[in-house]
């Protein structure tokens, strides 16, 4: 059954994101309005809180996430699942701008 209730966009969008007092980096796989797929060798813990952080244009998009899940495979971390929390207005824009146009 699928947990999901918005559609996830395929992207290949660099980002940014702090936790603690560390910088680390990673690739957003897919997002929507709630959440998104981060790819990077360094996950943190379920439940973890965090800031990610992607430039869009000349503007900097900041967002508190929390760990939701992580991917594994063969004993290495592949990414995490993330939920956005209260997402900023800016971000949804950002979202609905990667939505690809139908023609009809």
């Amino acid at each position: 059954m699928e947990k999901r209730t918005v559609e996830r966009l395929q992207s290949g969008i660099d980002a940014r994101f702090t936790y603690g007092d560390m910088f680390y980096s990673g690739t957003i796989l897919n997002l929507s309005e709630k959440g998104m797929f981060i790819r990077t060798k360094i996950c943190l813990p379920p439940g973890a809180m965090f800031v990610v952080m992607v430039r869009e244009d000349n503007e900097l998009l900041k967002m508190l996430a929390r760990v939701k899940y992580s991917l594994r495979s063969r004993g290495h971390y592949e990414g995490m699942g993330v939920k956005i929390l209260n997402p900023p207005t800016n971000y949804k824009e950002y979202v609905d701008k990667l939505r690809p146009v139908h023609v009809y």
